[in-house]
């Protein structure tokens, strides 16, 4: 049933892409702003990516790389959790978001990792940095040095902070691959990630990273927002014996931002429930029409007849596995003749078409000319006669929703 579905949506893709311009539109440095990746983090394998290796403002995701650098120091023995970090005139005049740490006074190496984690603290970022480089500056050589050794090829920190500067630029894959560091050089500490909240000097603060708690699987990782770079998250998830890495930079809004995050991690895992035995093929088709957010102002998953796509592509999965289970137990029906064979179902539910005409009734799919079993099958499987309606209606209920 998913590739029914899915046959049916292929007939909107090419409409959604200029429909994806048309939405920013009037927002092209937000547009610019956007970019994508979703790897598997046990084969490196890339599930999807847009605009991963264009320079983007890392914001907050700078202390990820900080927290990585005092992980190795606490690895090695340079410093200990209980350590007391004392807080110079420096990093106490840091910007918000802070803990307003007094010039003089001292935070533990263990309270610094919970600050940076979940309030996301600049002043704190400053202390780590000045404890472990001297100074803040040399600091961020030093974090410059170690991302180039990690393959982080084109990033460069200029602070510890992720406070604005306009030399201090990564790329939506740099910072998948930092994610993926962090997994597998510091598994000791990655559960400090998964922290919810945060108490410090009679106040509690919850973790900036909405979708600990509410997605599924998810344990991790850094959100991170200025003015200049949008909305951020670096996010990773397991489920059923796989992780994945999801990294979004751009977000117009932090709830635009969650959302789409939690779509790219429903499509990775949906991608290994589909029936294809390529695994790029597998890939493709979870994360048809996620390309990149419609809208500026929504960043959201796509919408099949009311539902979410990845929670039809989950659903449709499981049922297709198990057509596919019964057809095997029917030797009767396997050993039959190809005249007896049914033809490929028609989508029963209507299908909201982006377009100016009318799809004709049983109208061929265009399909990527592969020669594999799913192939064939987009290309025999009729289309069902829907009205149309235009670009502006289409863009119009994607934004309602």
């Amino acid at each position: 049933m998913f590739l029914r579905a899915f046959a049916a949506l292929t007939r909107i893709t090419l409409a959604a892409a200029v429909l994806s311009a048309m939405a920013i539109g009037g927002g092209v440095a937000q547009a610019e702003k956007y970019a994508a990746i979703v790897i598997d983090a046990d084969t490196q394998d890339v599930l999807h990516d847009r605009h991963a290796d264009e320079p983007r403002y890392p914001a907050s995701l700078t202390k990820v790389m900080t927290l990585y650098m005092l992980f190795d120091a606490l690895k090695s023995g340079e410093v200990s959790l209980d350590e007391r970090m004392t807080v110079s005139r420096f990093a106490a005049a840091q910007a918000p978001s802070n803990l307003k740490l007094r010039t003089g006074s001292t935070i533990t190496v263990r309270d610094a990792i919970g600050a940076l984690i979940t309030k996301s603290a600049n002043d704190v970022a400053v202390v780590v940095a000045e404890r472990l480089g001297g100074t803040e500056s040399r600091f961020a050589q030093l974090m410059t040095v170690k991302a180039k050794s990690l393959g982080l090829e084109n990033t460069r920190f200029v602070n510890a902070s992720g406070l604005p500067d306009t030399r201090q630029l990564t790329t939506a894959r740099d910072m998948a691959i930092l994610a993926e560091a962090m997994l597998t050089d510091h598994a000791d500490y990655y559960h400090y990630f998964a922290t919810e909240q945060f108490s410090w000097a009679r106040k509690t603060y919850k973790n900036h990273n909405n979708l600990l708690g509410e997605v599924d699987g998810v344990d991790g990782i850094k959100t991170g927002y200025t003015r200049a770079s949008g909305f951020n998250l670096m996010a990773s998830a397991k489920r059923d014996g796989h992780r994945i890495i999801a990294v979004m930079l751009g977000g117009t809004t932090a709830r635009a931002r969650d959302r789409h995050v939690e779509a790219l991690i429903e499509a990775a895992f949906s991608s290994y429930t589909l029936p294809a035995d390529d695994p790029a093929l597998r890939s493709r088709l979870a994360f048809a029409m996620l390309d990149e957010p419609l809208s500026p102002e929504a960043a959201a998953e796509p919408m099949l007849n009311g539902k979410p796509l990845s929670v039809i592509l989950a659903t449709e999965a499981a049922e297709a596995k198990q057509m596919a289970a019964n057809d095997n137990d029917d030797a009767t029906s396997a050993q039959g003749d190809a005249d007896d064979t049914p033809a490929p179902p028609v989508l029963n539910a209507p299908v909201l078409v982006a377009g100016s005409e009318p799809a004709p009734s049983e109208t061929v799919m265009p399909i990527d000319p592969e020669q594999t079993a799913i192939g064939r099958y987009f290309a025999e499987a009729p289309v069902v006669e829907e009205p149309a309606f235009s670009p502006e209606e289409y863009r119009r209920r994607q934004l309602a929703k």
